[in-house]
């Protein structure tokens, strides 16, 4: 099954610019995949999906190639880094404030550097909202990210 899963998710990623998990799980439902969004994360993770401007100026998702991780790794810390203003967690939930636009490239950011804890994300403008599975998880990844943030 998960085999079956992670070679349609890279046969969508190859026929078609997908931006978003939400696009990728409706994706994978069309073609008779299906799936949970902590699982797909997972997979997005352990395929080392990364996510690349298209000819169109828009982002997808794309598999990284062999020493690209990385540098992906790196830019996606630098888009946290630069966007992020302050964070701070309250029970299950982590709060993102970012510079206006940026939001959604932070929490973007965020759902692809740290662990399957995350259950969704939700971007505005200038904020962001993690939804972790429990107090522990939210508490957790601040501390990741002070680590990171630091500047």
């Amino acid at each position: 099954m998960k085999s079956t899963r992670q070679a349609a998710i890279l046969e969508v990623i190859a026929e078609r610019d997908i931006e978003t998990q939400g696009q990728l799980l409706e994706a994978l439902q069309e073609r008779g995949v299906s799936s949970t969004q902590a699982t797909l994360s997972r997979d997005i993770r352990e395929l080392r999906l990364v996510k690349e401007v298209s000819s169109e100026g828009h982002y997808r998702y794309t598999q990284a190639a062999v020493g690209e991780e990385n540098d992906a790794n790196q830019r996606l810390m630098e888009i946290f880094r630069e966007g992020c203003v302050s964070f701070d967690h309250a029970l299950h939930t982590v709060v993102i404030k970012t510079l206006p636009g940026l939001a959604s490239a932070v929490c973007g950011a965020i759902d692809a550097m740290y662990d399957d804890s995350i259950l969704g994300t939700v971007a505005g403008d200038d904020t962001g909202l993690l939804i972790l599975r429990n107090a522990a998880s939210a508490e957790r990844l601040c501390a990741q990210l002070r680590r990171t943030y630091k500047r």
